[in-house]
């Protein structure tokens, strides 16, 4: 290695580790002022009042790091209720559990690959904004109770098992995999306060989305059987891996039907199939992604390449993969409503395009097609289900 190539990789490493360390400093110093201010939301008294975010520790529940767990509840209208299954990454193998984000490694472009707790910093990315945003009177579903399943255990709500790994300082560790166990205690709650909704929505972001057709059934036979309004809807939930049912299989140790109904590479679809065999049009069933969705497409990159990044090449090979996907959830039942959208945020989208929009600014300002996914999810659930988007997918897209 010559003098300058030596220099160069000094002067790397320490960008890496200056971005890294001012990642963690913002997140932290974020979490520290949600803590000191009014927003942070409170425990819930035994007389909660409505239209107020309170949280709800589960004393069986349990985080990825083995810290505590909690969800967050509001209580609105009791006709209407909102399942919300929340993303935050996935843990598949030796290498991810090792890896689980920080703003340091955010930051720094460094492998992250999911939250393994509910730090106060999560709080923001779980309520208060996009569609459980209660500020404005511009959120159709302002006015309707929420159960937020929170996500801290990279199983996509699935899992019941202790993984043992080795961490990246070279220390044995526990991923605790305790996602049923989450939401199983989660659904009680949402049962004691929410006990009879006529109209439910079950909707779940990134990991969520995967989890949506996975838990759905279980919610309404075990839960709220009365229910007979119930919309389903899976925001980003696209991620090929050939090994996902050993992985539920032997990983994450899921109920058996749950990895049985896995037998391709798309989970997501695998669930879908599954589920609709059994409740047939019982449900709405909606789904939504961009067209180069820059994280999903970073996680696809990394499964096939090892490479933690996105790019127009392996963005180029998510929109093949959403174009047969789309095909084939409208395979399942025609009726499978889609909001396909090619959404930029500037420095976040990386050349690409968002990831996930329910619980984002976005889904209340952005629109596709002068609709927005408010506006077109809001009509789902009132029985107006119609699609948004799909000439995004008709081109071939081989020029960026």
């Amino acid at each position: 290695m010559s003098l300058k190539d030596g220099l160069n990789k000094n002067n790397f490493k320490r960008g890496i580790v200056f971005a890294s360390k001012v990642g963690d400093f913002v997140e932290n110093r974020i979490g520290k002022a949600i803590e000191e201010s009014s927003f942070k939301a409170p425990d819930l008294p035994e007389r909660p009042e409505k239209m107020t975010w309170y949280k709800v520790p589960l004393e069986k529940g349990l985080s990825g790091d083995g810290s505590e767990y909690h969800i967050y509840v509001k209580l609105a209208d009791p006709d209407k209720l909102c399942v919300f299954l929340s993303g935050g990454g996935v843990a598949y193998n030796e290498y991810t559990a090792a890896r689980p984000v920080t703003g340091g490694k955010v930051a720094a472009g460094l492998p992250n690959y999911y939250w393994n707790n509910l730090r106060p910093f999560t709080q923001i990315m779980n309520i208060n904004v996009g569609i459980t945003d209660i500020i404005t009177d511009k959120n159709p579903f302002r006015d309707w109770g929420f159960v937020v399943i929170t996500y801290a255990t990279g199983d996509f709500h699935v899992g019941n098992n202790d993984y043992p790994y080795v961490g990246e300082d070279g220390q044995n560790n526990i991923l605790h995999f305790h996602g049923y166990v989450n939401f199983l205690e989660s659904m009680k709650i949402a049962k004691s306060l929410f006990p009879n909704p006529s109209t439910l929505l079950i909707a779940g972001n990134s990991a969520g989305a995967f989890a949506v057709p996975a838990l759905a059934g279980e919610i309404v036979d075990d839960y709220y059987p009365k229910a007979r309004n119930i919309t389903l809807f899976s925001d980003s939930g696209q991620l090929l891996y050939k090994n996902w049912r050993k992985t539920a299989k032997n990983i994450w140790m899921t109920k058996e039907a749950t990895w049985k109904a896995i037998h391709t590479e798309n989970i997501t679809l695998d669930w879908y199939k599954a589920l609709y065999a059994k409740y047939g049009d019982r449900f709405r069933y909606l789904y939504s992604s961009s067209i180069y969705d820059y994280l999903l497409s970073a996680y696809y990159n990394d499964i096939i390449n090892k490479k933690y990044k996105t790019d127009q090449d392996v963005q180029l090979e998510y929109y093949k993969q959403l174009q047969e996907m789309v095909k084939e959830l409208k395979e399942i039942t025609p009726k499978f409503g889609m909001f396909i959208d090619d959404w930029k945020i500037p420095l976040i989208t990386m050349g690409g395009t968002v990831h996930t929009s329910v619980r984002e600014p976005h889904f209340l300002l952005f629109t596709e097609n002068g609709i927005t996914m408010a506006k077109w999810l809001i009509d789902a659930c009132e029985g107006k289900v119609y699609d948004v988007g799909m000439d995004l997918l008709k081109d071939e897209k081989k020029d960026r």
